[in-house]
């Protein structure tokens, strides 16, 4: 790449006479050229500030570089790099993007922190170097999911020197415990955004303390933590009434108590991902219906309870008629033709999953898209059951055929 971007620098600067840039120079004051230069990307820049000393001064200013992603240079960019980046740009960088940057460590970052210090978006997500570093005060969305070096300790100098944080993503960070989230609800009052997917240790306690320190929360992620119950359900219920994204895929405990409390309280929920909440019932989709209005996408994927029931209370829900976006109903074995015609109303509705729902027809589906023509349908038919093989040896079944 480096020999690629000298040739075209060198390309360029055959265009440009001395009289040549002169004329640009005169013709366009250097704030208009500034302007110019702020909408390239960091490629081109370099390639611009090899065409000549007044370009190279202009396409490296530090108010073209105030967004950062690196992400397609990831294997190439090491700690160094970054370092000098961090140099040039100064107070000027507001958003940085170190995705997959696997040789940048926390040397790299301790230089950011104390040459870029307005610096507001982070995402350092896979840097698996990072281990326990401090923050940037202006700080106000980070990202280290799949750091799975960063401790509790790290956690409490990020969240002590980052009080404005508003979007925090620790996906994959799976040190964490519940002492590194009540750091995080002692100290980040702010907070709208929290994932903490697959971070399997932690518990309901942890969890209680950040719904009671960050009352704005609107969006959480939980997937993948195993050890939940109905506990933090209650406790956002009671403290989080702005809540509009629920993602609980894969927490086994929560069950339909849990869920009425949360229905009844959270009215602005949009999003809910319950795949394999397994405990759950109609009883859950009844609260949701009555209480939820502005519900877009609902995932209720191997929850194998549910029942057509609960399907028509949805549909007849005050978020059927205009809000229901997706709704996904993969292996839900209860789930008949019966749902569909009750879906019939959602005019919204733009897609529906009904994989190895076994109960679902293709006439039902037909029916469906007499009243959705423009719905999206992701649905699985076994083919039909091949024969008895000659020989009589044993007879293999695809996994979704009914056996009669």
């Amino acid at each position: 790449m480096r020999h690629s971007l000298c040739g075209l620098g060198s390309s360029l600067s055959c265009m440009f006479t001395n009289s040549d840039e002169a004329v640009i120079n005169k013709k366009l004051p250097k704030e208009l050229l500034l302007r110019i230069f702020s909408f390239l990307d960091v490629v081109t820049l370099c390639r611009c500030a090899q065409v000549s000393r007044s370009w190279n001064v202009l396409a490296l200013d530090g108010s073209n570089w105030q967004r950062i992603d690196l992400f397609d240079f990831q294997r190439d960019i090491e700690g160094r790099v970054v370092e000098n980046i961090s140099k040039r740009c100064g107070g000027f960088l507001r958003k940085l993007s170190l995705r997959g940057c696997l040789g940048v460590g926390d040397s790299a970052l301790r230089t950011f922190a104390q040459n870029c210090r307005n610096i507001e978006l982070l995402s350092l997500n896979g840097c698996t170097k990072i281990t326990d570093s401090e923050g940037c005060h202006s700080l106000e969305q980070l990202n280290i999911s799949w750091c799975d070096q960063v401790t509790k300790d790290g956690i409490q100098a990020l969240v002590r020197s980052c009080p404005g944080l508003k979007g925090l993503f620790l996906k994959g960070c799976t040190q964490l415990e519940d002492e590194a989230l009540k750091q995080i609800g002692a100290y980040c009052p702010e907070l709208v955004t929290l994932n903490l997917q697959t971070c399997s240790q932690i518990t309901d306690e942890g969890l209680i303390t950040i719904c009671r320190g960050c009352h704005r929360l609107q969006s959480l992620c939980v997937s993948g933590c195993a050890n939940i119950t109905d506990a933090i359900l209650h406790a956002l219920g009671q403290n989080c009434p702005r809540l509009r994204i629920l993602e609980v895929a894969r927490c086994s405990q929560l069950t339909d108590v849990g869920f009425t409390t949360l229905a009844r309280n959270c009215h602005e929920l949009e999003k809910m991902d319950l795949e394999e909440c397994v405990q759950i019932t109609d009883g859950t989709l009844i609260q949701l219906s009555i209480h939820c209005p502005r519900l877009q996408v609902l995932s209720l994927s191997h929850c194998e309870l549910i029942t057509d029931d609960g399907i028509r209370h949805l549909g007849s829900g005050p978020c059927a008629h205009d809000c229901l976006e997706v709704i996904e109903l993969d292996n839900c074995p209860l789930i008949t033709d019966a749902s569909l015609e009750h879906l019939k109303s959602c005019h919204s509705l733009d897609r529906i999953e009904l994989y190895d729902c076994q109960q679902i027809t293709r006439a039902g589906i037909k029916r469906l898209r007499t009243h959705l023509p423009n719905i999206k349908v992701h649905a699985y038919f076994a083919p039909v059951t091949p024969p008895p093989s000659v020989g009589g040896s044993r007879q293999r079944f695809c996994r979704c055929c009914v056996l009669l």
